[in-house]
């Protein structure tokens, strides 16, 4: 071994003592650092966020999520949504834009299912729901004329609609753009484990504070609109990924002897009638998993298993009742990993 090829190796060895030292210490850091834990309420929902960092992140978090209702929330009386739906003069902005070209692209796929024009009927079974007074067929096919995701478009950054009553709704997506908002912050702030939940939508990166991957239970559906059960149907580890739960076994009323759920065809004008009682979907993203989960409801199993064929890219976790009234589960073939128990 040449004299040149001799300071090369004694540069080279405390240079590599150098990264081996310097990866321990980071990896001790890493193992001591703790495990924020926010909670708060958002969406008329409640919301809980754990992530690994030296500081608590919870007022930049609440300020990332206000942008989002300032957004998206029409219940936010200056909200964008808001305005819109009050036919006031509006630039919408980059999130409602990223929203609306999401929720058009599902209302595509799903051929209407999900839809954000579905409000008046949604508000009109609402009222029903808390009064016990069915919407009359009347009321129904006059409401309907005002439903369509074709009837509204975004042209630069302005909303044009085909009838000035026409309503955006976005509460079946805003959560989990909620929690997609949120993730992307944490990203940039360099952290890579946590876990977001807005409402029962959730993303999930890294790994929990055991250093094991994040698990998520999937309730049971049973009738339980007071939201008193938590039997869990199973476990999913969902790492690196969003995950979002659509049921209607918490929200309904009976009249007649007939149950009504919550969830709105956009089509009939009606609740659905499917035999899906719960559909959870993970997906990259939670507004998406979030979109789906609401569609794969309104359009029953058979409907659901045709979108995924089309899509490998989501996964499915679907309970309904078969045709003896008892519970049933399907999941996409993708999911056999994911199932913990």
């Amino acid at each position: 071994m040449n004299k040149n090829n001799h300071k090369s190796l004694y540069w080279q060895i405390p240079f590599l003592l150098f990264l081996i030292v310097g990866s321990v210490l980071i990896i001790r850091h890493q193992r001591s650092m703790p495990y924020q834990k926010d909670s708060g309420f958002v969406f008329g929902t409640v919301y809980n966020i754990t992530y690994q960092s030296d500081e608590d992140l919870k007022t930049d978090i609440e300020a990332e999520l206000q942008k989002v209702d300032n957004s998206l929330s029409p219940f936010n009386k200056t909200s964008i949504i808001t305005k819109v739906n009050n036919n006031q003069p509006i630039a919408v902005n980059d999130m409602f834009t990223e929203v609306f070209d999401l929720a058009e692209q599902v209302s595509k796929e799903t051929n209407g299912a999900f839809d954000i024009t579905v409000a008046p009927l949604v508000n009109a079974w609402g009222f029903g729901f808390k009064k016990g007074i069915t919407p009359d067929k009347h009321v129904i096919d006059s409401l309907r004329s005002l439903v369509g995701y074709q009837k509204v478009s975004l042209i630069g950054n302005k909303v044009k609609k085909q009838d000035k009553r026409i309503m955006l709704d976005c509460s079946a997506i805003a959560k989990g753009y909620g929690s997609d908002i949120v993730a992307r912050y944490l990203r940039r702030k360099g952290i890579a484990n946590y876990m977001i939940e807005i409402g029962g939508e959730i993303v999930t990166s890294g790994i929990n504070e055991k250093r094991t991957p994040w698990r998520i239970g999937v309730t049971k559906p049973t009738d339980d609109s007071l939201n008193l059960n938590q039997e869990l149907q199973t476990v999913l580890n969902v790492t690196d990924k969003a995950m979002a739960t659509s049921g209607n076994y918490r929200n309904f009323y009976y009249k007649g002897g007939k149950k009504y759920a919550h969830t709105i065809d956009p089509k009939t004008g009606y609740p659905v009638q499917h035999n899906i009682l719960s559909a959870t979907v993970l997906a990259d993203n939670c507004a998406t998993a979030d979109a789906y989960a609401t569609s794969f409801m309104v359009m029953g199993l058979d409907g659901a298993k045709k979108i995924l064929a089309k899509h490998p890219e989501l996964m499915a976790y679907l309970i309904y009742s078969d045709s003896k009234g008892h519970n049933a589960v399907w999941f996409s073939p993708s999911m056999k990993d994911k199932i913990a128990q």
